[in-house]
């Protein structure tokens, strides 16, 4: 599993060289984004911790922030079964939109309020400083109404078996039951409708 995170992370670093990131100089005008979408279990935060700490190791103090698509389920009175017919609909990507993207586009502070699945409600709000890299991170994060704006897009893609091994080991048998029957599906229908493996950068 390091090695294969460590094969993973070489990889973008290079892509990211070969795109010729400056980050010396002050602050763009706007953050470099990195989105890493994918299947459920593939490693999404775990890569995007991993880059984090490879980037920060090459490049002399970058400001690098990890946001999280989980913070964005859609909220309670969102979670119609209209809307998760919809591809993309599992996840609240107006929010996400209006309070993460549009203000990393002008590369001001700012905060947002993370959703708490277990409460089914808005948690307190995060606060997100001036960067020179942002790495979102979480599945739907390429939906169609965001993935223009990034500059770097990854899809990471795991073996079937390997998934539902994963899942299980992080969340239990109850859980692996939900993500095969509800969550899963949902994501699929994402991936098929919305091109999501057409638009990125590279696959892994």
């Amino acid at each position: 599993m390091i090695d294969e995170i460590r094969s993973k992370v070489s990889r973008i670093l290079e892509l990211l060289e070969n795109r010729e990131l400056k980050l010396r100089g002050g602050f763009p005008q706007r953050p470099f984004i990195i989105a890493i979408d994918g299947r459920c279990g593939s490693g999404k935060t775990t890569l995007a911790t991993a880059l984090k700490n490879a980037i920060e190791r090459r490049i002399p103090k970058p400001i690098i922030t990890v946001i999280h698509m989980d913070d964005f389920y859609p909220r309670h009175e969102q979670r119609t079964e209209q809307r998760y017919k919809t591809p993309g609909g599992n996840v609240d990507h107006e929010r996400f939109k209006e309070e993460v993207l549009e203000k990393l586009l002008v590369n001001k502070a700012f905060s947002y309020r993370p959703f708490d699945c277990m409460s089914m409600k808005l948690s307190d709000p995060v606060s997100v400083e001036a960067s020179h890299i942002v790495i979102i991170e979480g599945s739907y994060c390429l939906h169609p109404e965001l993935r223009e704006n990034y500059d770097l897009k990854l899809f990471l893609d795991i073996d079937p078996k390997e998934q539902r091994e994963r899942i299980l080991s992080r969340n239990g048998e109850e859980k692996l039951t939900q993500f095969i029957q509800r969550w899963i599906p949902l994501e699929e229908l994402y991936f098929e409708h919305c091109a999501v493996r057409e638009c990125v950068d590279i696959t892994l």
